[in-house]
């Protein structure tokens, strides 16, 4: 096979894998459970494939160990699981995600990884319009999965639809993720993704403006509170970094308490301006249901809170005490809406530790990657990249949505986070942090004068 062939057929696999964990219910609402399953194996076949031809090398030394720690502490679980067939298979899940994650993050440069990143987030937003426009035009009222796994008689709660039919009236839109939450999660991505490509030069600039225009109408489509907070916590990080960079490594004294500051005025605000922000953003008092899920969950922690429950990932419908554990309005929810809640209610406090060293640990390496002057070989200063925000604007972006839901443990979530763990932590070693690709040279350039 040419070196050409094998690269498009890598970035192709990588792109349909970023796309099935990015729109993993697309899949499940399009073919139902079992052809999500067969989608599944072929992404895991393209992965075991992947390393077969690229046999990426080991170094011990650039592995986060937290992530060790962490899937070990998760596969320990089973054995005192109050659900050990449910935690057999979540943890199956969970290795399953953690090694296409590896794959792609040890056979892919960041940049390639970016580059495939893009194509699945551009691949979800448009078929999310296409997807709205159609059933706005054609199916003209709420439109339930191919494949439902409930009854359907009598009146349906809205959460079981995969589109509301909303798009002629301004949203909101759920996409073919069926969800408004994961949508705008998607959206804000592209947002982060297309917009330091096109700083970086990695991407052309119309074609870059156009996706950020394609980005930012689903993101407004959404509507979705939870995203608009989290896409303000990246912009206070990107404004953070930006000032970080204009300031010498031994003068970011005064930045880290004016962050420290930030922060506690914002703890602040939050508690005084309460009411008003629900009102702005139409929640209830209860933040649709959340703070009861979050008492149940912080109920079931302290039952067991050194080790928890057991490990499963996404709840489980089916067992103990995830079948009647948060029902609202008809709906069971199957997550705290809060990950910290939720591994401490399932692996507990030691469990709880390894997940924040993972963040931590990544975190701490991306930021650093985007605020330190990188450096060459010889120890020449070159210039910042945009390319080098993104880890750290990607994961502020997971840390946040990670305070209202648990989607940064499943899918899309998890896979990001250990890519971004691993890919940071492999270029600890390397001179620049994730540049961005050099510009295209012209096919012909007439040389200046006196060049021979």
């Amino acid at each position: 096979m040419s070196p050409g062939r094998r690269r498009a057929l890598t970035g192709a696999y990588a792109t349909f894998a970023l796309f099935t964990v990015l729109a993993g219910q697309f899949w499940r609402n399009l073919l139902g459970w079992w052809g999500f399953g067969a989608v599944v194996l072929v992404v895991v076949g393209g992965a075991i494939a992947l390393v077969v031809a690229e046999r990426p090398t080991w170094i011990w030394r650039r592995v986060p160990k937290s992530t060790i720690a962490f899937l070990l502490i998760a596969t320990l679980s089973i054995a005192w699981s109050f659900y050990p067939g449910a935690s057999a298979l979540g943890v199956a899940i969970t290795l399953i995600t953690t090694f296409v994650a590896v794959v792609l993050a040890l056979c892919l440069s960041w940049n390639r990884f970016v580059q495939t990143l893009a194509g699945a987030l551009k691949w979800v937003l448009v078929l999310s319009i296409l997807f709205e426009l159609w059933v706005a035009v054609f199916v003209r009222q709420p439109l339930l999965p191919n494949f439902p796994d409930f009854e359907v008689d009598g009146k349906l709660p809205m959460a079981f639809y995969w589109s509301r039919a909303l798009l002629f009236e301004g949203g909101p839109i759920e996409g073919i993720v069926a969800s408004r939450n994961l949508l705008g999660m998607v959206a804000l991505l592209g947002l982060i993704v297309f917009g330091a490509m096109l700083a970086a030069g990695t991407m052309r600039r119309a074609q870059g403006i156009a996706w950020l225009v394609v980005a930012g109408v689903v993101f407004a489509l959404t509507r979705s509170a939870t995203v608009i907070l989290v896409a303000v916590i990246v912009l206070i990080a990107l404004g953070f970094a930006a000032w970080a960079r204009r300031t010498e490594p031994g003068r970011r004294r005064g930045l880290y308490w004016a962050a420290a500051g930030a922060l506690a005025a914002s703890v602040t605000a939050l508690v005084v301006l309460w009411n008003t922000l629900l009102d702005v953003f139409g929640k209830g008092e209860d933040l649709t249901g959340r703070l009861d899920i979050w008492a149940s969950v912080i109920g079931l922690a302290t039952q067991r809170p050194w080790f928890g429950w057991g490990w499963v990932g996404y709840w489980n419908p089916l067992v103990e005490p995830f079948d009647d554990l948060a029902v609202r309005k008809g709906v069971t929810y199957l997550q705290a809406h809060n990950a910290w809640l939720d591994v401490w209610m399932q692996l507990g406090v030691v469990g709880l530790v390894a997940f924040a060293s993972i963040v931590i640990g990544a975190l701490w390496r991306s930021w650093f990657l985007a605020v330190d002057r990188p450096m060459d070989a010889a120890g020449r200063s070159l210039p910042y990249s945009a390319a080098s925000l993104l880890p750290l604007l990607l994961l502020v972006a997971l840390i946040g949505q990670s305070l209202a839901e648990s989607r940064i443990l499943v899918e899309s979530g998890w896979l990001l986070l250990i890519a971004i763990a691993w890919s940071t932590k492999r270029r600890q070693w390397e001179h620049e942090p994730l540049p961005a690709d050099p510009p295209p040279v012209p096919a012909f350039r007439r040389p200046p004068e006196g060049d021979a």
